[in-house]
């Protein structure tokens, strides 16, 4: 089978029971999607997949050996998974990083407000969106609200079937004059993304004091607690199929989980190898991987200095060796060409739908800004291992030269030391509400990730 190639796409390189193999890959992928909404969420479940294939707890061993399989669970938001390999560790790990959080809209501390009979939500979007997108559409309520005891309530409205939804109206066509002469950025603006959550007052009762009623009555909870609450607007759309042949798959949220997915059941699948195999799932990478629980922090480098301890040498020395020789593959999402928005992507050097994963030497803005820019040498062989393996695979990178740009975490984990290039699925319509993902370039990541992990 070709492995790089712009003339075949992958669907049509591959056999009967490859077909078969990766439309099997998308049903689980999209149970995946559906169960791992938010980061919270697929964190839960990512444990919950850990757990069934034998991995424990980092703190519930006292010593490491080869074939050991751990995993971290880091503030319920993010998740380190780890094999030990038969090499000592100082010689490099194998470790695959993607990310768990998506675009959104979070709720302000202070969210309910009441105008004219409507109960509104107040949000402040997360992550690089277009705000119009968001508008007119079903929207569900996700996450954890924190009580002052400590203790946590987990918030979720507009998934199942039978919920209500939440709702942002727009301005009817024929009043739209005005708005329609504004650009796409101003016609609504992030203070115009108003969910609508009630309408219905009682007696005496506004019906903002029904909507907390009601919230108080399912949840214990009154308007203080939103002060220390994580709540999130999604889309309520679960995954589908797109297209006659069942080509795509359409979800909220498939920057990163669609690489994070695949990671996961990379290093489910893998055999032990000689090194260490590492599956990061980290939090925070849309607005920058800051936060504690985002790449950006030390939880991840102390992790690694944990499973050296655990083998008999927690030196601040051994971390930089074992840094130093490791091996990463940035599992993020890249730019698909798209034909009807051709005039932004210079298409020999981007990526195409259906034709595989996607290795991306530099990201970034403005001469390569903000960028890992990743080393021929690492590069040429992480060629070869997918070569070696039929794994299907191109070259990609984000638009035209001037036209703008994105980052990754990988200059993050750059900064250890390690050699790390960028490696994901091309998509289209990313940071949309609903992102669309051709289902071969999904099970592509799968096998790659797979093929790095048992690489040496």
């Amino acid at each position: 089978m070709e492995t790089y190639s712009r003339k075949t796409p992958v669907w049509n390189r591959f056999n009967q029971t490859q077909q078969k193999d990766c439309y099997k890959y998308a049903e689980e992928y999209k149970k995946f999607l559906d169960a791992a909404r938010t980061e919270r969420l697929a964190n839960k479940e990512i444990i919950r997949q850990a757990k069934a294939a034998g991995y424990r707890p980092l703190s519930s061993f006292s010593e490491l050996h080869a074939g050991d399989k751990v995993y971290l669970d880091h503030k319920g938001k993010a998740v380190i998974m780890a094999v030990i390999g038969r090499d000592d560790m100082r010689q490099g790990l194998k470790l695959i990083g993607s990310h768990i959080d998506s675009p959104r809209l979070d709720l302000k501390a202070n969210p309910l407000d009441e105008k004219d009979g409507l109960v509104f939500l107040r949000t402040h979007y997360y992550g690089g969106i277009k705000k119009y997108q968001w508008v007119c559409m079903p929207l569900a309520l996700v996450g954890v609200i924190a009580k002052t005891d400590g203790s946590l309530i987990n918030v979720e409205m507009g998934l199942d079937a039978a919920d209500p939804v939440l709702y942002i109206t727009d301005i009817l066509p024929h009043l739209g004059q005005t708005q329609a002469q504004k650009k796409l950025n101003e016609a609504i603006t992030g203070e115009m993304l108003l969910p609508v959550i009630g309408g219905h007052g009682e007696g005496k009762k506004s019906a903002k004091e029904m909507v907390l009623k009601i919230f108080g009555d399912k949840y214990g909870i009154t308007e203080e607690d939103f002060a220390s609450a994580e709540l999130e607007v999604i889309p309520a759309q679960c995954a589908r199929d797109v297209g006659i042949d069942r080509a795509f798959v359409m979800a909220h949220g498939q920057d990163d989980r669609v690489c994070s997915y695949g990671n996961l059941a990379a290093i489910l699948a893998a055999k032990p190898s000689t090194k260490t195999q590492v599956a990061l799932f980290t939090d925070k990478e849309e607005i920058g991987s800051y936060g504690n629980t985002g790449v950006n922090s030390s939880y991840v480098t102390d992790f690694i200095m944990d499973l050296l301890e655990l083998q008999g040498d927690g030196s601040h020395r051994a971390l930089r060796d074992t840094l130093r020789h490791t091996e990463i593959l940035s599992a993020d999402v890249t730019a698909s060409f798209d034909p009807t928005f051709a005039d932004v992507m210079e298409k020999n050097n981007s990526s195409l739908t259906g034709f595989g994963i996607v290795l991306t030497k530099y990201t970034g803005a403005r001469g390569k800004s903000g960028s890992n820019d990743a080393n021929a040498e690492f590069l040429g062989k992480v060629r070869g291992i997918f070569n070696e393996n039929n794994v299907p695979w191109q070259i990609g990178e984000l638009g035209k030269v001037d036209q703008g740009g994105g980052g990754t975490i990988a200059l993050y984990l750059a900064a250890w030391g390690c050699e790390v290039v960028d490696c994901g699925v091309t998509m289209l319509s990313m940071h949309a509400p609903l992102e669309l993902v051709e289902k071969t370039d999904a099970y592509c990541a799968y096998l790659a990730y797979k093929a790095f992990f048992e690489s040496n």
